[in-house]
């Protein structure tokens, strides 16, 4: 214990007077990893102190006078003249994993950009274009705190030795754009970004660019096309944007989320970071719960914190009861469904939702109670799959358009039991078979509601084939 007390003393981080947002954590959250003699840990009920994010809720000034206030922009000087290795360490210690959906280790993916110069430019690119339904977490970040991801921007360019980040943002997100425009002006006034960024020598520039509202720009390349003035349309990787991204130049794309934090573990170590949640699912991490829930609402909490738990505290409960709730869409609309029984028990981590055969994804919960139409609701997706496909990839191109047919009849119960067999062999028909993930994310929740929903599927095709006074062995066949 005391071993580990001393890696978080001021001495190891940053000298000086630490204000009230930036100070190291207590020492009740350090012992409250278990060991074998110890009850079992539980995640979950986040401490005002420990939260990054202070104006989720736009409760206070989002200009830089207050985000000062707050602890940003606090000792980033030194931060960056500590150098990139000191800052990838850190993130590397902190077991920070990308926030966007895929959860790839952070320090590893900032550490491609580290190799020898060959005279090109190095470039930061921020996926700010969040087209997933059901998630709104960035927009918040955006909207309520720009400091902290500018400040972001500028660390983690710092990792890499970047010379600008270009901050891509989804073009309905209008009072976002506008605000994180407002606050780039206040950096540069400042001389927080620009020549001689804080003082530290650095030079660093950040640009905002508003795509036109593609879903498909969401993905790491076909963004990287559309900042170029292309169709966003996915590129064929390799190479991978490490070593040919923006302008052809060596690039990074990062989640919002996961550039803002990087200051404030960098501030407070990436011990303290680590504190949080299980092993190899570390941190704090923002959540949306949406749906048949009492209180919708984003919220930032542990890593690993039950879902029932976080439904329960957060969001008000489900609407009619936790009894009455049918399934849950963990991680975005791209995540399979499930259901009541695995909703009672498992962790929102990336490791806990793979095991429980889904995916963490975004962390945007969708809740479905009993009185939702649970496969109109897929069948809706499924339409939004559809429409937002790049047209690139022929199984995603034709699967998808094959996949809403069917679903639209399923909806009506207008099928037979065997187009059920049918659906999912479609969909493993598409699922790993684009170039990008999209058709991934459209042939996971109609496998989700096949693996778990299937019984409901099947009664919706009896009450249809009774009404127009079929036979049931007749609709079977």
């Amino acid at each position: 214990m005391a071993k580990r007390l001393l890696k978080l003393q001021p001495s190891r981080l940053l000298t000086g007077p630490v204000p009230l947002a930036c100070r190291a954590v207590s020492c009740k959250r350090l012992n409250s990893t278990s060991t074998a003699s110890e009850p079992q840990r539980t995640f979950g009920n986040l401490k005002d102190e420990d939260r990054i994010f202070t104006n989720l809720y736009g409760r206070h000034d989002w200009k830089l006078k207050g985000a000062i206030s707050r602890g940003d922009w606090y000792k980033t000087k030194e931060i960056i003249l500590k150098g990139p290795e000191w800052i990838l360490k850190e993130i590397t210690t902190s077991g920070l994993r990308g926030r966007g959906g895929a959860g790839f280790p952070t320090g590893m993916k900032w550490g491609f950009m580290n190799k020898p110069s060959d005279g090109r430019p190095k470039y930061l690119v921020v996926n700010a274009d969040e087209g997933e339904p059901g998630t709104c977490k960035d927009r918040e970040i955006m909207r309520n705190d720009p400091h902290k991801l500018i400040e972001g921007c500028l660390v983690a360019g710092a990792s890499m030795g970047a010379r600008a980040a270009y901050i891509y943002i989804r073009g309905e997100f209008y009072n976002e754009a506008s605000n994180m425009q407002v606050a780039i002006n206040e950096a540069y006034k400042k001389g927080l970004i620009g020549k001689n960024a804080c003082g530290s020598g650095f030079d660093f520039d950040v640009y905002m660019h508003r795509g036109a509202g593609a879903y498909i720009c969401g993905e790491e390349t076909a963004l990287i096309e559309s900042l170029e003035g292309k169709q966003g349309k996915p590129r064929l990787k390799p190479p991978f944007p490490a070593d040919v991204g923006v302008f052809g130049c060596p690039t990074t794309v990062a989640n919002v989320e996961t550039v803002a934090v990087a200051p404030t573990i960098c501030r407070r170590g990436g011990e303290w970071f680590s504190g949080f949640g299980r092993p190899r699912n570390t941190g704090t991490k923002l959540f949306n719960i949406s749906g048949h829930v009492n209180n919708p609402c984003t919220v930032e909490e542990e890593m690993s914190v039950p879902l029932k738990d976080l439904i329960e505290r957060h969001a008000g409960g489900v609407i009619g009861g936790w009894d009455n709730l049918l399934g849950v869409i963990p991680g975005g609309s791209s995540t399979p469904l499930i259901p009541l029984s695995v909703c009672d028990d498992v962790l929102m981590d990336f490791d806990a939702l793979v095991q429980a055969q889904t995916g963490l994804g975004t962390a945007a919960l969708i809740v479905f109670n009993k009185q939702a139409d649970v496969i109109k609701g897929i069948a809706r997706l499924i339409e939004f799959y559809k429409h937002e496909s790049c047209g690139q990839c022929t199984p995603c191109r034709e699967g998808c358009n094959w996949m809403l047919k069917i679903m639209n009849r399923f909806t009506e119960g207008n099928a037979k039991t065997s187009e059920i067999d049918m659906l999912w062999e479609l969909s493993k028909q598409i699922e790993g078979h684009t170039i990008c993930a999209l058709g991934d994310g459209a042939a996971w929740p109609v496998q989700g509601l096949i693996r778990h929903y299937r019984p409901e599927i099947e009664q919706r095709m009896k009450e249809f084939a009774e009404k127009q006074g079929v036979s049931e062995h007749a609709a079977a066949l």
